[in-house]
């Protein structure tokens, strides 16, 4: 079986490494105490996945290497023409410089994992999580990550996780405890966007794991999350936003085409368009394949892409359809803004490889022997 994209444990105070623990029980092979929110572990997967295609999670061929250093600013996208595709964000992507792999590279020089982990994990751009639902300091710590990139003239990429129910089977803990609460908070998430690029990856499972909620339900989730579309892009209007379109080993793209016009990933005023993988294993060539199939039964604008989470895809997914730390898997892709690709708009990592789904480490928790695994393999 394959699995969904994400879980959270728990909530952090800026975004991208995780939090709530407490001390007690951690070993040397785990980060300290996170800085910010972690990327969450995979939730198990639908009762019954569809897939159109073979099941994959973004996986990715060779191993990356260090990215060069930039301190240029991003050109300004321009606006796409009638009828033409709107390439990613320019410039390179950001680091964002606290995360638990960063903290684990600073605290274990000696450490014979060391040189692997840090050149070929820690030196990558990876997204920071907002999994938490601190509507009085997210603002601020939005702010904080996307001023950091502006800086340096590099893109940072984002992943609000706050929606009501958002792995519709009760293995994420947090969230808003409401819609209307989800609403205000996005509002403030917003607010934090500034001015310049920056890349939003809205909710994983809020779309794809849509059938356990009634049509009701349904309903109301995909209206506040082509309002929050609107609202995150009218705040910055340089701000690339991308809707959950699941995995290429799930919904078959004409079903989970349908939720997502129904939120709203049709329409430009709302949308730039979908993202796969997040937190799974599918080969990067089969969600390439699955998110053009989705893009076409979408509709919309020919501006509208992809992008695919490519950071443990490097094997691909596991036969056995296992979701929880698999072994054999190994990093994907580097993440890039210049995939090649037609409508693929990026390679990212947004599930932070060696921070454990559970199995080989706490949940969220960043673990030092899975991470060298991926990096080694």
């Amino acid at each position: 079986m394959v699995v969904a994209a994400s879980l959270v444990v728990v909530a952090g105070t800026v975004a991208g490494a995780l939090a709530a623990f407490d001390d007690g029980g951690r070993t040397s092979d785990e980060a300290g105490s996170p800085e910010v929110s972690a990327s969450p572990r995979p939730a198990p997967p639908p009762a019954v996945p569809k897939p159109s295609q073979p099941a994959t999670t973004v996986s990715a061929p060779p191993s990356p290497s260090p990215s060069a250093r930039r301190t240029t600013t991003p050109t300004p996208s321009k606006p796409a023409k009638k009828g033409e595709h709107r390439t990613a964000a320019a410039g390179r992507l950001y680091r964002h410089p606290d995360s638990q792999v960063l903290e684990w590279v600073r605290s274990h020089s000696g450490d014979a994992r060391h040189a692997v982990i840090a050149s070929r994990i820690a030196e990558q751009p990876a997204a920071v999580w907002f999994a938490d639902y601190s509507p009085d300091t997210v603002t601020a710590r939005v702010a904080a990550v996307t001023s950091g990139g502006a800086a340096l003239g590099r893109v940072p990429v984002l992943v609000p996780y706050a929606i009501p129910g958002r792995d519709c089977g009760g293995h994420s803990q947090g969230g808003a405890p409401g819609l209307d609460a989800y609403d205000a908070w996005i509002d403030r998430f917003a607010a934090g966007l500034g001015s310049g690029e920056v890349i939003v990856v809205l909710e994983p499972d809020s779309l794809a794991q849509a059938e356990c909620l009634s049509a009701g339900e349904r309903a109301d989730r995909f209206a506040s999350l082509a309002r929050a579309g609107r609202a995150l892009k009218a705040a910055n209007p340089r701000a690339r936003v991308y809707f959950d379109a699941g995995h290429s080993g799930w919904n078959a793209p004409g079903k989970q085409a349908a939720w997502l016009r129904q939120a709203g990933a049709a329409s430009p005023e709302s949308s730039d368009g979908i993202f796969s993988n997040v937190s799974n294993f599918h080969t990067t060539a089969d969600e390439v394949a699955y998110d053009r199939r989705v893009l076409d039964a979408l509709g919309g604008p020919a501006s509208l892409g992809a992008v695919i989470d490519t950071s443990r895809n490097g094997n691909g997914a596991p036969a056995d359809g296992e979701w929880c730390d698999p072994a054999g898997r190994k990093l994907g892709r580097t993440p890039t803004l210049s995939t090649g690709e037609a409508r693929i708009d990026a390679y990212l990592w947004v599930k932070l490889p060696g921070e454990s789904d559970g199995c080989k480490g706490r949940p969220g928790t960043f673990t030092a022997s899975y991470a060298y695994d991926l990096a080694s393999s």
